[in-house]
């Protein structure tokens, strides 16, 4: 690429085989339904470690009938593709192949499956438990990764894309025997683009019958998420309704008292604060620790550090 074209980075890359929303996007459905690798260029994407075709590999070895292969392909495929938090261009080749794995493949790895398939379309979220953080999905498009030079929110874009257009591979997941399973069903749709309106219907509908925790609290989050990405105006006050609610579920009420101050910028009301400090909701917290989105923000105390920068946000967290 000529020193112009650099100049005016990264506009020039639209559109062409370094643009990872194109290349992705252009892969026909019967080649992800059919695991064609071999159709996908991998060899023009680095992974954290080396070369593309090795992601390739382990995706077919997560597919295979060995369930302890399939175990270490996936514990690789993070390190591969979420290596200390950050995402990759290639990861977003790996998303559909990783969805129909998860799908109809071994059902005690479904859920770390989605949860990476989250986790590469989502925005590095270590030790950012903020009320502007926690939901956050898009990275700044100034941010690029190293290898391709690729902006980090094309990377994002392409992944969001990608589980949009299986989002039938989705829904049947939120019903899943394994609660776990639902829980991270839900962590993956809250990053979707498209249909709106419908997959949000579907968590309040999973919502009003699910017995789990964690669950429970990863719906009330994911529903909070893409209201806040698509401004729901009405999501505040439902989220009101829900901690402040006396009658509701402990883990209900903190939940939504997590979602309600992600959605908005009113000052905390007392009620909620002392919801939140409460030593029963202390009590909760290594149980919502398996919440999809708290492991990020601290790998042993999520809710702990998530309260403590959403009502003092001038204080700095020490975990100690």
């Amino acid at each position: 690429m000529d020193d112009d074209a650099w100049d005016r980075w990264p506009e020039p890359w639209v559109g062409t085989e370094s643009d990872m929303r194109t290349v992705v996007g252009a892969i026909p459905r019967e080649v992800k339904d059919g695991f064609r690798y071999d159709e996908i260029p991998w060899q023009r994407f680095a992974h954290f470690h080396g070369p593309g075709e090795e992601v390739s590999v382990r995706l077919a070895m997560l597919a295979s009938e060995d369930a302890e292969a399939a175990g270490r392909a996936l514990r690789q495929l993070w390190d591969h593709l979420h290596h200390q938090g950050s995402t990759i261009a290639v990861g977003a080749l790996a998303v559909p192949f990783l969805l129909r794995i998860a799908a109809s493949g071994f059902p005690g790895l479904r859920a770390d499956t989605l949860r990476l398939v989250a986790e590469i379309a989502r925005s590095q979220h270590l030790g950012d438990g903020s009320r502007e953080g926690l939901l956050e999905v898009t990275e700044e498009p100034s941010l690029t990764e190293g290898t391709t030079m690729c902006p980090v929110n094309w990377t994002i874009q392409a992944a969001r894309d990608a589980i949009t257009d299986d989002l039938h591979l989705l829904f049947p997941l939120l019903s899943d025997p394994d609660a776990e399973v639902r829980s991270a069903a839900a962590f993956v749709l809250a990053v979707a683009t498209g249909e709106i309106p419908y997959i949000s219907s579907a968590l309040h509908r999973r919502l009003a019958v699910e017995d789990d925790p964690v669950a429970r609290v990863s719906l009330i989050l994911a529903i909070a998420q893409l209201a806040r990405e698509h401004q729901d105006e009405h999501a505040p006050s439902w989220a009101r309704n829900l901690w402040s609610d006396s009658g509701r579920s402990p883990e209900i009420r903190v939940g939504a008292g997590l979602a309600w101050l992600c959605l908005v910028d009113d000052p905390v009301p007392g009620e909620l604060r002392s919801l939140l400090v409460d030593p029963g909701t202390d009590r909760q917290a290594d149980l919502l620790q398996r919440v999809p989105w708290l492991g990020p923000v601290d790998r042993h105390r999520g809710l702990h550090r998530c309260i403590h920068e959403m009502l003092t946000p001038d204080v700095p967290w020490n975990r100690v």
